[in-house]
């Protein structure tokens, strides 16, 4: 039977324990034999099934290696000395092994053969782990992931390389120097030299943030870089139209159908809380009767993926009516026939013009004109707007119900006036 040395370990990974296991065996590579007759003695290590094995240097006759034992056999000296220094190989693994764990370095093959025969293991750097990020993404999209997410993260990319030349003069930087100062000083280049607003920088450090934890995920960073990082996202007011706003554009007449078709796609909107490229996406398989026998939107959100159910008011059914024979639906599929983002916007710009709207008007404030003058302002529930809004957490809807000031005067206004009548019916019975 052939001896083996193992060692355990007992290795500690947050509050889990788990033992590996380090099996070392010496052996005669029988089928190399030197011109004295010798064959080389090599050493094996096992650590979770996973084998490294090297040359020793030692070497000896074949009929004075035990294969049972693993080590030289016979009283002379050669075989004495050849175990002494085999012993010690044993003690050098064992100083390995100790000084890995010393370094919270993950104990494998490949690291305790490194460290042992003084193999230089090449450093992993910041920049190619995120451009692989992005590729990935890339890959998927129209999958998983929409263009916007890709360009996001390209972005993102390209501050984090010119940061990182900015700050330290070079073109990458190895992992093991992300650290907290890093990322504060990331964070004052991305305000100062980038100039980028509160929620932009913060935006830049999350994304850089999922790279690092996918690093710390693979055990390339041991420690967490962002443990005492706090940063805090400051609430943007939402721009929406009230309802004198919106009848303007409804009851306005346009002389060109570019403004015309425009202006009745952001009405779409208004009256459906479909984001722009929601709204390009649909098709007349996204209409169907609801739960009510009315005609619904049934979709998905593209940002989020999540379902979005909307009930059609008027105003929409009557648009859909209106284009249902336009040539771009027709030969596209489309419900709807949708222009460009930039040309909407650039267009929406004029119509605000032309209607006397003092505000600077994009297709989102649409879908923000819904969740707050259209829904939660004429008493829809919060959940229910949430829901048609394809929002993932009630939380992102609230932030729509805390700009609403004309609501809470309006409800405010009715306790008032419950209030004085009881106050003046007390006054007359007391009279």
């Amino acid at each position: 039977m052939i001896m083996f040395y193992r060692l355990d370990l007992i290795v500690t990974n947050g509050t889990h324990i788990m033992k590996t296991k380090i099996a070392i065996l010496f052996f005669l590579k029988r089928t190399t034999i030197n011109s004295n007759g010798e064959s080389p003695i090599y050493l094996r290590i096992t650590i979770d099934k996973k084998r490294i094995q090297n040359s020793t240097g030692l070497f000896v006759k074949p009929e004075y290696w035990s294969v049972n034992k693993s080590l030289a056999i016979g009283k002379n000296k050669e075989s004495r000395l050849i175990n002494e220094q085999l012993e010690m190989i044993k003690h050098r693994v064992v100083e390995a092994k100790n000084e890995l764990f010393i370094k919270d370095t993950p104990l494998t093959a490949e690291t305790l053969k490194n460290l042992l025969f003084g193999i230089q293991q090449k450093k992993r750097t910041l920049v190619p782990i995120f451009q692989d990020h992005n590729n990935r993404i890339e890959a998927l999209l129209g999958q998983e992931y929409a263009p916007g997410t890709l360009e996001r993260y390209k972005t993102s990319l390209k501050h984090t390389q010119e940061f990182i030349k900015w700050k330290y003069n070079v073109s990458d930087v190895e992992l093991d120097k992300i650290d907290h100062a890093l990322i504060c000083d990331y964070e004052f280049y991305l305000r100062s030299v980038r100039k980028c607003a509160n929620n932009s920088a913060i935006k830049y450090i999350k994304n850089f943030k999922k790279i690092v934890k996918q690093c710390m995920a693979n055990g390339w960073i041991s420690n967490d870089p962002f443990a005492n990082y706090k940063s805090k996202v400051k609430e943007v007011e939402r721009v929406f139209l009230t309802e004198l706003e919106i009848n303007l554009i409804v009851n306005k007449k346009f002389v060109s159908d570019r403004l015309s078709i425009v202006r009745d796609l952001f009405l779409f909107s208004c009256f459906t809380g479909l984001a722009y490229v929601d709204l390009k996406n649909l098709t007349t398989n996204h209409i169907s009767k609801g739960i009510d026998g009315e005609q619904w939107i049934f979709t998905h959100r593209q940002k989020t993926e999540s379902a979005s159910k909307i009930p059609l008011l008027p105003i929409p059914q009557e648009i859909i009516n209106k284009y249902k024979h336009h040539p771009h639906c027709e030969i596209q599929n489309k419900l709807l026939p949708v222009p460009s983002n930039q040309k909407m916007n650039a267009y929406l710009k004029e119509i605000a013009d032309v209607c006397g709207i003092n505000k600077d008007l994009t297709f989102h404030i649409a879908r923000h004109t819904f969740a707050t003058t259209v829904t939660l302002t004429n008493g829809v529930p919060i959940e229910s707007v949430s829901k048609m809004l394809g929002h993932k957490s009630l939380k992102t809807t609230q932030h729509y119900a805390k700009v609403l000031d004309k609501k809470v005067s309006e409800d405010m206004n009715i306790l008032r006036m419950k209030f004085q009548k009881t106050t003046e019916e007390q006054a007359k019975k007391a009279e």
